[in-house]
């Protein structure tokens, strides 16, 4: 009688610990996926913003932006057919 009490109370304990693993995990695949979640559009948004550099970049590396520049800034201009000399290899 007492040994099938202390089988009884052995599984009992057994089935609130295996109970208290599965909450556990719950929660921890929960809080992670959560994570994940907020990774995933971190992520996304890096990704547009990404994608606006590099937009940006092109615009600014256009030629004509560039002959912009050089004629505003360094005050540059083409030259003239006279101010030309053709080398020849």
């Amino acid at each position: 009688m007492k040994a099938s009490m202390l089988i009884n109370a052995a599984l009992a304990l057994a089935l609130v610990v295996s109970a208290l693993g599965v909450v556990h995990t719950v929660w921890r695949n929960r809080t992670l996926f959560a994570q994940l979640q907020q990774l995933r559009q971190q992520r996304d948004k890096l990704n547009v913003e990404w994608g606006r550099l590099q937009l940006e970049e092109s615009t600014w590396a256009t030629h004509a932006r560039i002959q912009q520049v050089a004629r505003e800034k360094l005050d540059m201009h083409v030259p003239q057919k006279i101010q030309r000399v053709v080398v020849k290899p």
